[in-house]
């Protein structure tokens, strides 16, 4: 769940384009943020004005308390101290954002990113269709010609905007694909990946083999990202990645043993077979990762003999 609520919490902060205070944030979202890395970093905020720390419902004005320290007067609580935690704010690198995005849709590094005006960027190409991004999908309506700019030639384009509460389906005409931030691209190990729809042909494959496209994996399954592995990207084997290709068909869902060796193609009788540590190979990086990434991603429930990737689990109707 830590990815998804990182994903939220990159979603929220690039629609609300401002920084928030730290103790705005739920628990869920602190928790995330170990997650989130360099995506989020210390912001500046008006410092007249603070949360109160004691009920975290109002925002109260700053005084100093003749004490060196400060207070702040909530119409709830009364006079409360402020300490310089209760202060503290975070806001998204939007510069990383639009670097990620570009990556999971495949838009050419040479192609720039220009700003069209407050809160719209143009990022690029994908699929020979430009694609914009806007904080705001209402202004879009409100300022058409905003797409215009982009189009070429009356073809289509491609719009990445936060999902407001009101809209359902799709609010542009047949010329605009709307992706929705929410829902059409996911956070996993410091990367995006882009969630095409149903019967749509996959995105070509980026530049970096790398970079990870389903969940964690590169679009082939042979190399993994995890936050907590200080090494980079996990190169796997050919069977390696078969086994976790096969755990990932199955969409979080237990299965035996058996099951996934067989939709792996493998002989072994267990999946943890493919990726045990030789005793010559004990502490080298290169050895010991996939093993960390199987215990990191692969839940084994002992007793029945089942096995699931629970990373998989919102990805769609499991495959027969």
């Amino acid at each position: 769940m830590a990815a998804h609520d990182a994903w939220a919490l990159v979603c929220r902060l690039f629609a609300g384009g401002t920084p928030v205070l730290r103790t705005a944030l739920s628990p869920r979202e602190i928790d995330a943020l170990s997650a989130l890395g360099r995506a989020v970093k210390p912001a500046a905020l008006d410092q007249r004005f603070v949360l109160c720390p004691y009920c975290h419902q109002h925002r109260a004005q700053v005084w100093g308390n003749g004490h060196q320290g400060r207070t702040c007067h909530c119409p709830e609580c009364g006079p409360v101290d402020v300490a310089a935690d209760d202060m503290a704010a975070l806001a998204l690198d939007e510069d990383w954002l639009r670097r990620k995005l570009r990556l999971a849709l495949s838009i050419e590094s040479r192609d720039g990113i220009d700003a069209l005006g407050d809160g719209v960027w143009r990022l690029g190409d994908s699929r020979c269709l430009p694609v914009l991004l806007a904080r705001d999908l209402i202004r879009l309506w409100r300022e058409p010609a905003l797409l215009e700019r982009v189009r070429v030639a009356g073809g289509p384009i491609r719009v990445i905007t936060p999902k407001p509460r009101e809209t359902r389906g799709a609010p542009f005409g047949p010329a605009v694909e709307w992706l929705a931030l929410e829902d059409r691209f996911a956070f996993y190990g410091g990367g995006i990946s882009f969630i095409a729809p149903t019967g749509e042909p996959p995105a070509p494959q980026a530049s970096d083999p790398t970079t990870p496209v389903k969940g964690p994996f590169s679009a082939d399954f042979r190399w993994v990202t995890l936050p907590d592995w200080p090494h980079g990207p996990i190169r796997l084997t050919e069977a390696q990645a078969a086994v976790f290709d096969a755990l990932w068909s199955f969409k979080g869902e237990p299965r035996t043993a058996e099951q996934i060796m067989r939709r792996a193609g493998l002989d072994s009788d267990k999946p943890i077979d493919v990726f045990k540590v030789k005793a010559r190979d004990k502490g080298k990086p290169e050895a010991e990762g996939p093993l960390f990434a199987y215990r990191a991603l692969v839940v084994v429930q002992g007793r029945q003999g089942l096995y699931s990737m629970p990373c998989a689990a919102a990805l769609g109707p499991v495959q027969a």
